[in-house]
């Protein structure tokens, strides 16, 4: 719910170019919502969201009955609304987002804004470029996966990556009211395909990369890809793009980019998909070389075409795929005005974001890295990297989020068979789903069963025996939920937050030696 001072719905529907309205236009409007639960009164205006298990038209009858003093639908609903105004807009979320722009102000026109997307790798890049505008006193707001920091304290619980347009214009009212200037955005294919950054216009846009994920939204992977593209369509004209060029789909945000009137940076590790791009007037080419990889840490030699500078980056991420991550954030600092070799300087200061690769020490002889991975280039990627951090083996337990892209459950599967030497297939969030069930069509891609794997369905009883198994030089990968502090079953949500139960784990097994 949000309260504000107040302006009359006919003032507030001169914003919204497809209206119809049945009742008293100059009803005051105080705020807005679409969770009639949120209805308390006062000059609430609510709208009524379709969403994919529940409508928000179904619910126009209990805003009313707490007080709405308007609502605004999509379709019709009889004599639901009582005698309170309605407006009859095509899209409900598009047309709330121009009330909420109306309402505050406009003040995304007031912040440098920064989209970051891809499959993987958004909330890392985000952070780190978060980081070095922070540090190099740019202050700045940050949405995304891990939470929304607006300057108004701790960063708030994030119920998407990306916000709803409506909350994306309450947050930065909140920016600009805290004095922020930029914001840096993970911008999801949900949000972009759903128009939830229909209104705002990018200064800069990142693309990290493309796998196979989202496939119970998306019909095919073209699709998915004109998704992400569409970020680089609302690039402001004269703006930038930054793409990691060594993934096959950069080409596209790339042209997307440019036909948006933005010029082009393209990074790179090395890969030769990068050599092929057409370099424009104005591009320019960030270049990682002398990769070292390390358990704690890597280090890579970047060069900036457009200065012909280079510079040694040192930072606590290991990690082929955080190179890329890095290198697309310093891309985008490099595109706002900060300098490559000041960036390598403060570099050692970032220490990683939670749940992303996070190594958790309770003192044991053996290695533990908790990881949001839940797609199946995402889970290869980490497995890769952990096998530099030990001599042992990597062990793995993972599980497939329920009432989400099925077509990934044997494909990880897979993944973990290849690259792990134990795999534990588990529970992740199964939602409706029967966590059984999800297990038996993960272990569909793991081929005949063997001593390298099992299926545990209990997440804490599967963390205890990885933890139980490991020997000293092993390293135990606990992936797929990384920073969530929760589990979603069907008729509850219980507190669970893997690296807790991995330190509750080992504490166990110290007990019982």
């Amino acid at each position: 719910m949000i309260q504000m001072q107040g302006m009359s719905l006919a003032r507030l529907l001169e914003a919204v170019p497809e209206h119809a309205l049945r009742g008293q236009a100059s009803v005051p409007i105080t705020g807005y919502t679409y969770d009639s639960r949120a209805v308390s009164g006062g000059g609430m205006l609510f709208a009524a969201f379709e969403g994919a298990t529940r409508d928000g038209h179904d619910y126009v009858a209990e805003a009313v009955a707490r007080g709405a003093a308007a609502v605004m639908v999509s379709r019709p609903i009889g004599d639901a609304a009582g005698g309170v105004p309605v407006v009859t807009v095509p899209d409900c979320r598009r047309a709330l987002a121009l009330v909420a722009r109306e309402l505050y102000g406009n003040p995304g026109s007031r912040l440098y804004t920064v989209g970051v997307t891809g499959t993987k790798g958004k909330t890392t890049t985000t952070h780190i470029l978060h980081y070095l505008l922070d540090t190099a006193g740019i202050r700045s707001g940050l949405l995304g996966t891990v939470g929304y920091t607006t300057g108004a304290g701790p960063a708030a619980p994030a119920p998407n990556t990306t916000p709803e347009g409506a909350d994306l214009e309450r947050l930065f009212h909140e920016m600009v009211d805290n004095d922020l200037t930029h914001v840096v955005m993970e911008v999801s294919s949900h949000a972009l395909a759903l128009g939830r950054t229909a209104l705002v216009r990018f200064d800069l846009a990142g693309f990290t990369n493309l796998g196979h994920d989202h496939m119970d939204f998306h019909p095919d992977v073209e699709d998915y890809a004109r998704s992400k593209a569409l970020l680089f369509s609302a690039l402001e004209p004269g703006s930038a793009a930054v793409v990691n060029a060594d993934d096959a789909s950069s080409q596209l945000m790339a042209d997307v980019a440019r036909r948006a009137g933005a010029r082009v940076s393209r990074v790179s590790s090395g890969g030769g998909i990068a050599l092929s791009m057409p370099v424009m007037p104005g591009d320019r080419s960030l270049r990682a070389s002398d990769v070292q990889l390390r358990p704690h840490g890597s280090s890579f030699r970047a060069t900036d075409s457009r200065t012909g500078r280079s510079a040694m980056i040192e930072c606590s991420l290991t990690g082929a795929f955080n190179v890329s991550n890095t290198l697309v954030a310093l891309g985008l600092a490099l595109e706002i005005g900060l300098d490559l070799e000041w960036a390598a300087s403060v570099m050692p200061g970032f220490s990683g974001v939670r749940g992303r690769f996070e190594a958790v020490d309770a003192g044991q002889n053996f290695s533990v890295i908790v990881d949001f991975a839940h797609n199946p280039d995402s889970l290869r990627n980490v497995l890769i990297a952990a096998r530099v951090l030990g001599e042992g083996r990597v062990i793995s337990v993972f599980g497939c989020g329920g009432d989400r892209d099925r077509s990934k459950r044997p494909l990880m599967g897979a993944a973990s068979r290849e690259l792990a030497d134990v795999s534990i297939v588990t529970s992740d969030n199964p939602r409706s789903e029967d966590p059984s069930a999800i297990a038996a069509e993960i272990a569909a891609g793991m081929g005949p069963r063997d001593e390298s794997w099992s299926v545990i369905v209990d997440r804490r009883e599967a963390i205890r025996h990885a933890v139980g198994l490991a020997r000293p030089g092993d390293v135990v990968v606990i992936a797929g939920k990384g920073p969530e502090t929760y589990q979603i079953f069907r008729d509850r949500t219980v507190r669970f937050d893997d690296a807790e139960e991995v330190r509750a784990a080992i504490g166990e097994l110290t007990t019982d030696v």
